[in-house]
């Protein structure tokens, strides 16, 4: 009997994390303009708006795809609209940043679609990308 119990949780907790992982992102919930207005931790995620030099979206875009298991999910740099999906290693949890090219700036909004809390992971990931582009 324990056998089966343990068993079955098994497969719940794999269908789970299958679930986690192979769940489609369809753009039309997560490709919008973050309309950042100022930075603000949230609890699942971050908003950040950074005054920008010219090429500055650029090169965010090739910091941004060079962050292990990160995938463009919509838009292109040069609509200045880009969507990224960023997985967990383990899990795969997906979290979703958009970047909007502004007037003389980028408004980033970063959050994880699964939970009420991301416990840090966006933020850290954004400054990170955000250090990178200014060289710290």
């Amino acid at each position: 009997m324990l056998w089966w119990g343990l068993g079955a949780l098994g497969l719940v907790v794999l269908l789970a994390q299958a679930y986690v992982r192979l769940a489609p992102g369809n753009p039309l919930d997560w490709h919008v303009a973050p309309k950042v207005t100022e930075d603000k931790d949230l609890a699942n995620g971050v908003r950040r708006v950074l005054a920008v030099w010219p090429d500055a979206y650029g090169k965010l875009d090739q910091i941004v795809m060079a962050t292990p298991r990160t995938t463009r999910l919509a838009g292109s740099p040069k609509v200045g609209l880009t969507t990224y999906v960023t997985r967990s290693l383990f899990w795969g949890f997906p979290d979703y940043t958009t970047i909007a090219r502004g007037e003389g700036h980028v408004e980033i909004y970063a959050r994880s679609r699964f939970g009420r809390s991301d416990m840090g992971v966006n933020k850290r990931r954004v400054e990170g990308w955000l250090a990178a582009l200014r060289g710290d």
